[in-house]
């Protein structure tokens, strides 16, 4: 039988970059002491407000039909949020989707196609490659380096621009790496951006969960506002991953373009679930405090619990849930770290691999467990790098 393209194209690029988290899974259900630190699932449950909005609105029969853009109470809300950041938006500027990943898939099949480019930043989140991809356009990397802390330099996207390019797929608060991009980051960035008529997609689902310092954002820029969409979700600022609550902000001509391509896909959110984000973006929420400063302190943890590991270096992150741990000093590979500490010490953890070329001797490291749990992880990563040291001796 004959199978489409895209099966071909996104054959690599789904569960199996999860693959040790699948494994670690199937160990803890056959009872195995796993501790968990592969994905950024929050610790915290959702206020309880957003519960009862839920049930509420189920209760008042709100699970009907909606429509294309999405309910109305969320789409002013949306558009509220967004306009506190840039005076010019308007409701013809939202549409609303289940989750960020849906509407990163919908917006790259309204910007790219076949024999397009889009740059992303390497390392960059597992599934970007495959939205890239499944529009039928070519991740084209842009090296993101450690020494910079994993910031995007614009020097760099300059030097990775081809003629095939149609977009920047850029994320910050960034996902593995915890890096924040300033505002003259961005700005040239966003030069560079204006100089090849590249849309900006821009990934901002940590926008809440910044430790320091100041988020930035290109849509900030009213000069960038003609090719700048922002892409987010209650997921990750709420604790609502379940949920699947997202948008996609840019210019009106844009949401009207792509309006159609998201009705064929899914024709609205749920209306119930519409009114708990509504609810979410218009009420003080302390959630996304509480996981800062609990990520923040996580991370921490994390430094020292490593600083006297052998062949073990920690990048503190600036935001997000994760910390990257560069583990090449051990003489492994970070895929090779990973399964090891798996197998031998029983903590599971994502390999940098899955995230691109530039984390293969990183490990990242979920801060989405108790302080105590951290601490416990820290002693048998520290237990493995002691070993893989002595084993590296004795070869040499």
């Amino acid at each position: 039988m004959r199978y489409a393209s895209i099966t071909s194209r996104l054959a690599d690029l789904g569960s199996g970059k999860w693959s040790l988290h699948i494994r670690a899974r199937q160990l803890k259900a056959s009872g195995a002491d796993i501790i968990e630190l592969t994905i950024g699932e929050p610790d915290l449950p959702p206020d309880r407000a957003l519960l009862e909005e839920c049930q509420r609105a189920m209760n008042a029969g709100r699970y009907r039909y909606s429509n294309g853009r999405g309910e109305p109470a969320v789409v002013s809300a949306l558009a509220e949020k967004y306009r506190r950041r840039r005076a010019d938006v308007t409701a013809k500027n939202v549409l609303c989707f289940p989750g960020t990943q849906t509407a990163l898939f919908t917006v790259m099949l309204g910007l790219a196609e076949t024999g397009d480019g889009v740059l992303v930043g390497d390392p960059l989140y597992a599934t970007y490659e495959g939205v890239i991809r499944a529009a039928g356009a070519d991740p084209v990397f842009v090296p993101l380096k450690s020494d910079m802390g994993f910031h995007m330099q614009a020097e760099d996207l300059e030097r990775s621009v081809t003629a095939e390019c149609r977009v920047l797929l850029l994320n910050t608060p960034h996902n593995p790496t915890g890096a924040v991009l300033t505002a003259a980051e961005i700005a040239a960035i966003g030069e560079v951006a204006r100089r090849h008529d590249l849309w900006i997609v821009c990934d901002e689902v940590y926008e809440e969960l910044v430790f320091g310092g100041t988020f930035a954002s290109p849509f900030d820029d009213p000069d960038l506002a003609e090719r700048t969409i922002v892409v987010s979700s209650i997921s990750k600022s709420h604790a609502a991953p379940g949920f699947r609550s997202g948008w996609a902000v840019g210019p009106a001509e844009f949401t009207r373009r792509l309006l159609p391509v998201s009705e064929t896909m899914l024709f609205g959110q749920q209306p119930f679930i519409a009114d708990m984000t509504a609810h979410a973006l218009t009420h003080e929420i302390d959630t996304a405090r509480q996981m800062r400063e609990a990520y923040g302190r996580r991370a921490g943890l994390i430094v020292d619990g490593l600083s006297h590991a052998p062949g073990i270096a920690v990048l503190p992150p600036e935001a997000g849930m994760f910390a990257l741990i560069d583990v090449a000093g051990t003489g492994l590979s970070g895929d090779a770290f990973a399964w090891a500490l798996l197998e031998e010490e029983r903590v599971a953890v994502m390999p940098g691999s899955s995230f691109g070329r530039q984390a293969e001797d990183f490990l990242r490291v979920s801060l989405t467990v108790a302080d105590e749990t951290i601490d416990e992880a820290c002693r048998r990563i520290a237990a493995l790098a002691e070993r893989c040291m002595t084993r590296r001796e004795r070869r040499a």
